[in-house]
């Protein structure tokens, strides 16, 4: 599956969200605080944000940024908020399969478009009661549930395959973030990998994989895993029912 942009973005998003606002006129807005917040992310990380530095980016006090964020952890909310507002899910697909597909597509293109909110919007939902999540953080859940139960599997099931979908869609993006080479110019792929450095006779099958590890490409092993993932879930999940769900592989 060809990478490709964010299919669409919910009204909630910060589209625009610092015009005017870097120039110190007009009321500054939640969502201009949280498009510098982003911004800043984006370019040092975490750890490069602080609430001095974003009442800078702004041009206002700081206590100005008090009122509408009161506190750093508010903000790194806010910035997974604004990322999870982009991730849409059309819940009247009849094709619950190929919307998951591209709810994961677009989801790894956030990522990549991202890389250094990941671990935001890993953690930072997690750490928030599921009832006082903002709601663009839960809409993906609702309309994921609303996507398969219109396909026929109960409730559970399909809050079963959204954490699913999730745990999997998280674990594969902090991988393919982390891929990193010895040697990027080096075209052995063991040294290339650093992979020379291990003992052969402790670690015979991972050097062995050594062509197929430098062979990495994230948007085949996110299809790879979705063809696992969904087609084993609809499997499992309608040996357990009488009947099939629509769009389901047996």
């Amino acid at each position: 599956m060809a990478d490709k942009p964010t299919r669409r973005t919910r009204s909630g998003s910060i589209d625009g969200g610092l015009a005017g606002a870097g120039r110190g006129e007009g009321p500054i807005t939640r969502a201009a605080v949280l498009a510098a917040a982003l911004q800043i992310v984006d370019q040092d990380g975490v750890d490069g944000l602080s609430m001095r530095r974003l009442a800078e980016a702004v041009r206002r006090d700081p206590m100005v940024i008090y009122r509408h964020v009161p506190n750093k952890a508010a903000v790194l909310d806010g910035v997974a908020e604004v990322v999870f507002a982009q991730l849409s899910v059309d819940a009247t697909d009849p094709d619950w399969m190929s919307q998951l597909r591209s709810v994961a597509s677009d989801f790894r293109q956030l990522a990549l478009d991202h890389p250094r909110v990941v671990p935001l919007l890993v953690t930072r939902p997690l750490a928030t009661p599921l009832g006082l999540r903002p709601q663009a953080v839960l809409r993906p859940l609702e309309d994921i549930l609303a996507l398969l139960t219109r396909a026929g599997f109960a409730g559970p099931d399909a809050l079963h395959i959204y954490r699913a979908l999730f745990g999997f869609m998280y674990g594969h993006v902090l991988n393919e973030l982390q891929e990193i080479v010895e040697n990027p110019e080096e075209t052995d792929d063991l040294l290339r990998l650093g992979l020379y450095r291990l003992p052969l006779g402790q670690f015979p099958l991972l050097r062995g994989l050594a062509p197929a590890l430098a062979d990495y490409d994230g948007a085949a092993e996110l299809d790879r895993g979705l063809d696992i993932l969904l087609t084993g879930l609809a499997g499992a999940l309608s040996r357990g029912h009488d009947s099939t769900p629509p769009g389901s592989t047996p």
